[in-house]
């Protein structure tokens, strides 16, 4: 990518240098986690000081867009996968609006036993049989969510389904039960051996637990559904306005 600062320009060196390495750190080469070029060798190529360049880095580092680790250099920080609550989606729409290709890992669809949890949630019988919908789910290069989904009894969704498609859309298209409300709980917890060998982490590592109780257009609930997700990789954000 060719790098050139407009010394002409009115707007200061180091802004001009600061839009120019937002731009390197969001193409291929370097999105997912690279080290920039070297201090010496991007402030020859701009033309500017190293002290005019740790400005513009400085402001990025601050911002969590790159890190730095002395002795070695400055890197993109890797893109999380973000979420929030304005206006929820399935985790394939989700991953559709950010532009991440999402691949199944592990897909496998079975009837068991409820929880005591679950059958509170559908208030239903403890030895009530439903269906469970269980995937890894991640980037190409690995996973980075593991998903469970407990289904109402009430829904006669089957194994016979194509669950590339989204969700939601299987559930409105195919048995006409439109979800509309998510109660969600978000919890941090230590990998036990079992989601450590899904998500390929060490057991104990951090990883966030996002529980979803889903509900159709009448309250009815309709999905109980928990994901495992790798810390590193999953970020929810939450927007908040003051009454005034």
């Amino acid at each position: 990518m060719n790098l050139k600062i407009d010394h002409s320009s009115t707007k200061p060196l180091h802004k001009q240098a600061e839009e120019l390495i937002r731009n390197l750190i969001d193409t291929p080469e370097y999105r997912d986690g690279q080290y920039l070029p070297k201090e010496v060798y991007l402030s020859e190529q701009l033309k500017i000081s190293r002290n005019t360049l740790r400005q513009a880095i400085s402001t990025l580092v601050t911002e969590g867009l790159l890190v730095r680790k002395k002795g070695v250099g400055t890197r993109v920080q890797k893109k999380k996968i973000f979420s929030g609550v304005s206006n929820w989606l399935s985790f394939s729409e989700e991953m559709r609006v950010l532009g991440i290709e999402i691949h199944n890992f592990e897909l496998q669809i079975y009837r068991h036993e409820v929880s005591a949890e679950v059958a509170a949630f559908f208030d239903i019988d403890v030895a009530t049989k439903v269906m469970r919908l269980e995937r890894l789910r991640g980037k190409k290069d690995a996973p980075f969510v593991y998903f469970t989904s407990d289904f109402s009894p009430q829904i006669p969704i089957s194994a016979s389904e194509n669950f590339n498609r989204p969700l939601y859309e299987i559930l409105e298209t195919d048995y006409g039960v439109v979800a509309l409300t998510s109660k969600e709980e978000i919890s941090a917890a230590a990998a036990d051996v079992f989601i450590a060998s899904k998500l390929e982490i060490k057991q104990g590592e951090p990883i966030l637990i996002r529980k979803r109780y889903v509900y159709d257009i009448h309250n009815n609930p309709i999905e109980f559904n928990v994901g495992c997700y790798r810390a590193d990789s999953f970020t929810y954000t939450i927007e908040s306005k003051r009454n005034i």
